[in-house]
């Protein structure tokens, strides 16, 4: 990356605000990501194909739970550093990040905040190196959007509990080693359950007619009468409020993600525009292509503003919900547009994987849409804003 797109990407000069290991730990993802991931990554996408070859380096470069203590295999990072690894993963790929989003947002920390101490030492430090995969099945066929309605069930026995239900857009469904399954009791309360994949009557089917996210490994979970052990139960979970509380820790990183697939785009439209010869000069020395730019660029400086606050308030304590669904919101809606934009500019030369712009747009869509649609969020905000409840 050059050093004119470095002072592009800090435009409003963020970097002053953010502390030495915050600015290696970004560097240091980005540099993977660059050497790692970016030349594979249309491809990887055109073909439908995650990367697992390199779960085991994603463990050992920290990203997964890089907040929690040391005890469960975490680093005890900022808030503001986990962000930053989501923004330079998502600067690869979105797939990429919601693989990191899921094994730490999710199913790591339902278990580090629902969980037993048991539980805790039994799975998080394994999960933190990778060899342990985690899902987190909260989304139904028929309860996206109005999770309360979910119909799978958790019948007490005498061993244990019997699961039955089916789960569908379950990111890392098919190589997870556990899932993380929400359903209702006997008494109609959610609680979270660790059923392990290879459970007899547990089945994951890959989700195979995806034109977003096709980086990802999404999957419809069934689960026929799974039996469980008592121990599966995480204790502290009660309620719709133990999933929603997970969802909060992975909005937080798209907020942070999104960015990083916003400036990607910046970054390549900047390159080809000035490369692009059209009527005997660069396009970019053109006065409609340079405003399309400086859109880009104004909303990325809002994205990277918003996104940074969020992460300042996650490590000051004073982090609340609602502000987190406005910048999940509010992100991932002008990251889509940054992308279109991009995509345009780009022209013919637009719609090739060649060029992450296209790649970037059709992914957006997904992120724009999952952990709460643009619409959820402003509900949720409104509730905020107004104290009436308008879902």
């Amino acid at each position: 990356m050059t050093e004119f797109n470095r002072s592009i990407e800090d435009f409003y000069g963020l970097d002053e605000s953010l502390s030495p290991e915050e600015i290696q730990v970004r560097e240091t993802i980005r540099h993977f990501v660059e050497q790692e991931v970016r030349p594979h990554a249309g491809a990887w996408w055109q073909a439908g194909t995650f990367p697992t070859h390199l779960i085991g380096a994603l463990g050992h470069l920290g990203v997964f739970g890089p907040t929690m203590p040391e005890e469960y295999g975490g680093a005890e990072a900022s808030g503001t550093a986990y962000g930053l690894m989501m923004q330079e993963l998502e600067r690869g790929d979105s797939g990429l990040r919601s693989f990191a989003s899921v094994q730490s947002g999710l199913a790591m920390y339902a278990i580090y905040r629902y969980g037993s101490e048991a539980q805790k030492q039994r799975y998080l430090p394994k999960m933190a190196q990778g060899d342990i995969i985690g899902c987190f099945g909260l989304t139904e066929p028929d309860a996206g959007s109005d999770p309360a309605s979910m119909r799978t069930t958790a019948i007490r026995t005498s061993s244990g509990y019997r699961i039955h239900g089916t789960k569908r857009w379950i990111t890392n469904g098919n190589i997870a080693h556990i899932a993380i399954i929400w359903a209702k009791d006997e008494t109609g309360v959610i609680r979270g359950y660790i059923v392990p994949t290879d459970s007899p009557g547990f089945s994951a089917r890959a989700i195979h007619t995806k034109a977003s996210m096709r980086m990802s490994v999404t999957s419809e979970l069934y689960l026929d009468q799974v039996e469980v052990a008592k121990e599966a139960l995480l204790p502290q979970s009660r309620g719709l409020g133990s999933p929603l509380g997970c969802l909060t820790q992975a909005r937080f990183g798209i907020a942070f993600g999104a960015v990083g697939a916003a400036l990607d785009c910046l970054d390549e439209v900047l390159a080809y525009t000035k490369t692009r010869i059209a009527f005997g000069r660069p396009i970019a020395a053109t006065q409609l292509v340079q405003e399309r730019i400086v859109d880009m660029m104004s909303r990325v400086v809002s994205m990277q503003l918003r996104a940074l606050q969020l992460g300042r308030l996650y490590d000051s304590g004073r982090l609340r919900y609602p502000q987190v669904s406005l910048a999940k919101r509010d992100n991932a809606r002008e990251a889509l547009e940054v992308a279109r934009i991009a995509r345009e500019l780009l022209g013919g030369n637009g719609i090739s994987v060649d060029y992450s712009p296209m790649r970037h747009l059709a992914n957006l869509e997904t992120v724009d849409t999952y952990e709460g649609t643009y619409e959820v969020h402003t509900l949720i905000i409104g509730r905020e804003l107004t104290g009436e409840n308008a879902f």
